[in-house]
């Protein structure tokens, strides 16, 4: 699945978008030049199923997304927030996930910024209650991707997308995304 790597131009932005999971965290890698077009780069999942030992799955998180950045060198990086699942162990079992993704991250000296799910599918798909089948869907045809994508892949280059959408709007509009919520 690995392309070779393709090194990000002065015009564009490498973006790492991460989809975490304890049985797998999904993984893109994109392109943004400065006129906001996208170009795939890498993605993949690391299944952490191999591992019953939780604390060995998080260390492949860390691990593996430390490789990848070694190799496709992002400039930049989002990752999804947690959101509150039904059954608070799964729940728990996400975050610390989540939290490996983010210190791999940081360790290696890459921001990150932090997107909601529904944020993300309003990005890609045009709604924020768009299903993963649509988000695979519009992920390959923003990207030009044949064939159906990994679902925890898809998630991530969505991610990576949402990000890229949201950055461009703020060097658009010159208002931070803190300030983009009304206040009551």
């Amino acid at each position: 699945m690995p392309i070779t790597a393709i090194q990000s131009t002065a015009t564009a932005v490498r973006i790492l978008g991460i989809d975490p999971g304890s049985q797998r965290t999904g993984v893109g890698i994109i392109d943004v030049d400065a006129s906001g077009k996208a170009r795939h780069v890498f993605h993949t999942a690391l299944n952490l199923l191999g591992n019953d030992d939780f604390a060995a799955r998080l260390k492949q998180i860390f691990d593996g997304l430390g490789a990848i950045i070694a190799e496709y060198a992002p400039q930049e990086a989002a990752i999804e927030r947690v959101f509150m699942a039904r059954n608070p162990d799964s729940a728990l079992k996400l975050g610390q996930a989540r939290g490996a993704a983010i210190c791999a991250v940081v360790h290696c000296g890459v921001g990150v910024t932090e997107y909601a799910a529904r944020e993300v599918k309003q990005a890609v798909v045009g709604t924020g209650a768009g299903d993963k089948t649509q988000v695979q869907h519009m992920v390959g045809i923003l990207l030009n991707l044949p064939g159906r994508l990994q679902a925890d892949a898809a998630d991530a280059l969505a991610i990576a997308l949402a990000h890229a959408h949201t950055r461009a709007s703020i060097q658009r509009i010159g208002i931070p995304r803190s300030a983009w919520r009304r206040r009551r």
